[in-house]
C-alpha cells in the first residue's frame, strides 16, 4: 500500500495552499460600545383644582418620594407652574407619566403630567 497525503499542491514556489493551515495569533473579542441612554425629566403641572394631597400621594405613590420630597415638589409645582418629579430612562418616564394621567383620571383631577428629553 502507498501513503497518499491530502495537501496543496507544491510547486516549490513558496505559494503553497495554506488554508488548512492553523491560524496563528492572538483571539480578540472586539466588543461594541454601548452607548449611554438618553435621560428623560417627568413633570407635573400645575392647575387650579387638583388638591395638593392628592399631588403629594402620586409623587409618593409612583416617584417613591419620601413625605417631605413629596411636599416640595408639589410646592415647586404650585408655586412656579412646572415640577421635576425625577430623571429616568424613556421607558421609565413615560410609563410614570401613564400612570399619573391613569390615577389622575380614575380620581376625576385634571393633573398633567409630561416628560422631556434632558
Amino acid at each position: 500500500m502507498i501513503p497518499l497525503w491530502l495537501s496543496g499542491p507544491e510547486d516549490g514556489t513558496g505559494n503553497e495552499d495554506d488554508s488548512d493551515a492553523p491560524e496563528r495569533g492572538v483571539a480578540t473579542k472586539v466588543r461594541p460600545k454601548t452607548k449611554k441612554p438618553s435621560m428623560y425629566r417627568v413633570l407635573l403641572m400645575n392647575d387650579d383644582y387638583t388638591p395638593m394631597e392628592f399631588v403629594v400621594s402620586i409623587l409618593i405613590g409612583i416617584f417613591k418620594k419620601t413625605q417631605e420630597e413629596a411636599t416640595q415638589v408639589m410646592l415647586q409645582v404650585h408655586q412656579s407652574g412646572m415640577g421635576t418629579c425625577g430623571v429616568y430612562t424613556f421607558e421609565i418616564a413615560e410609563t410614570k407619566v401613564t400612570q399619573v394621567m391613569d390615577a389622575a383620571k380614575r380620581n376625576q383631577h385634571p393633573l398633567q403630567c409630561t416628560l422631556e428629553k434632558v
